[in-house]
This record gives structure tokens, sequence and C-alpha cells, in this order.
């Protein structure tokens, strides 16, 4: 998200235009970097941070009921059991993260992606490098990962009182203000 002006006239025009001519998901990514093909003054510096992007584009489709029309797939690096949570709660439908499983394939953020050098063979169509990514060696991992993202997703779930991740609402979350007090995550971001 640049600009919040732009997703309000996105939603209202669909509004306008009937809830037909509305995309099935919108994918919403942060301001935190790409790997690292992404060019350096991209990276950390341009764009809002998932944090404050996701509850804000979650709440103005919600307040004007497209909710049930459009689903919110959230990125922006949610490797975490804690940051994936974190999303669901704020209005995400989906999370995806390309920097999580990079990690179980084994990146080491060379950040040689875009230069096809990478030195672990994840981001490049060399052979020569290539041959550092055996699929048969890795998809253990990767797999771990995934169960255990999940294992642990349901663990916060359940720790705040809903069955699954999916019930997971704004006011499970507490933002920490400066004070050390925190607030429920519904105050800041209504909706």
């Amino acid at each position: 998200m640049g600009s919040e002006s732009a997703f309000a006239e996105f939603f209202d025009t669909i509004i306008e235009r009937g809830i037909d001519s509305a995309p099935d998901f919108i994918t919403l990514d942060g301001g935190e970097g790409g790997t690292g093909a992404a060019p350096m003054p991209l990276m950390d510096l341009v764009g809002v941070s998932i944090r404050e992007a996701l509850p804000r584009v979650s709440a103005m489709r919600n307040e004007r009921g497209l909710k049930d029309r459009i689903r919110i797939v959230a990125s922006g690096k949610l490797v975490n059991p804690g940051d994936i949570a974190w999303a669901l709660c704020a209005g995400a439908d989906f999370v995806t993260s390309a920097r999580g499983f990079m990690f179980s394939l084994g990146c080491i953020q060379a950040l040689k992606c875009n230069k096809n050098t990478c030195p672990t063979g994840i981001t490049t169509h060399d052979p020569r490098f290539q041959k550092g990514l055996v699929p048969s060696e890795k998809y253990d991992k990767v797999a771990a990962y995934a169960k255990g993202l999940i294992k642990e997703v349901e663990t916060i779930a359940h720790s705040v009182g809903v069955s699954e991740p999916r019930k997971m609402r704004r006011d499970h979350v507490r933002i920490v203000q400066p004070d050390g007090t925190s607030i429920p995550l519904s105050t800041l971001y209504p909706g």
C-alpha cells in the first residue's frame, strides 16, 4: 500500500460498478523489502509496512461490505507463527510467505537473486549453481517448516480461546505503547 486513498477509490469504484466487478482476492505486500531481487532503493524504504497496511486495507474492504466478496492475502516478511497469527487477526484471509519457504530451502540471503548467481541454487537457472539445490534432500525441511507453522499458529489460536486460526480477530492482538501499556488492535483499527 502506497496510499490509503488509492485503495479507498478502488473499493468505491467496485461499489459503483457492482460487486460482480470485484476481484476475487487482493495480495497485499508490505514495504519491508523483497528478496535480494528487489532494487536496493526499494528495500525497507518504500511503501507502507504490512503492520499498518493490512489492518487499514482490511477495514476499508469491510466498511464497504466487501469482506465476503474479496479475500485479502497478506505477504511481507510474515515468516514465523506469531506474524502469521497477527496477520489473520488483522484481517488477512490467507497468508503467503515466499521468504519463509526460501529459508527452509537453505537461502542465506546472499542478495544475488536477480543476478543468476545464487550460491545456494534457489534463485538461479545456472546449472553450476543449481547443483546446490537438491530437492530430494530439501523437501523434508520445507514440509517440516510448513507443518510446524500450521501447528504453532493453531497453538496461538487455541491460546487466545478460539478453535481455529480463522476465528482470530483484532481483539486477540494487543499493541504495546511507548509507555509499556498495551491496547487492543481493534482500538487502533476498528472494523
